[in-house]
């Protein structure tokens, strides 16, 4: 069994889905040498968090932005922690129903993602600081 790991700092980005496949994959080349295994992605922060999904029309990236900016609204006056903005409480939230990690199988070499799947960052926060994602794969 090869086991391998590497931590990577992302950008800052604005609030909002990213597909951010590309850089994972450049992130952990070793993918290649596995054949049949699994890769985790997990991030390290409570007001992002990473899904799987349309990775081809960006309107889709927009419609999950104004879904869940209606579904987890800001300056919610029952909201107690807004220490850090009005988007605080709301991006830990959004992060908490969407989740901080991802798992997909690694067939021949590569992401066994499907044809249309792309890995985002949810960026729950107005102005989002540099994210630290965790990437671990293995297999035979």
């Amino acid at each position: 069994m090869k086991i391998y790991q590497q931590s990577i700092h992302l950008q800052e980005r604005r609030r909002g889905f990213h597909l951010i496949t590309s850089e994972v994959t450049r992130a952990l080349p070793q993918i290649k040498e596995i054949t049949t295994g699994l890769c985790q992605v997990f991030i390290q922060h409570t007001s992002a968090s990473l899904i799987i999904n349309e990775n081809a029309d960006p309107t889709v990236r927009k419609d999950f932005e104004t879904y869940f900016n209606k579904a987890v609204p800001e300056s919610d006056p029952d909201y107690l922690h807004n220490d850090e903005g009005a988007d605080d409480m709301p991006a830990h939230l959004k992060a908490a129903m969407l989740g901080s990690s991802v798992l997909i199988p690694i067939s021949n070499g590569s992401l066994a993602l499907g044809i249309w799947q792309g890995i985002y960052l949810c960026e729950h926060r107005n102005r989002g600081s540099q994210r630290t994602l965790v990437i671990t794969a293995w297999g035979e």
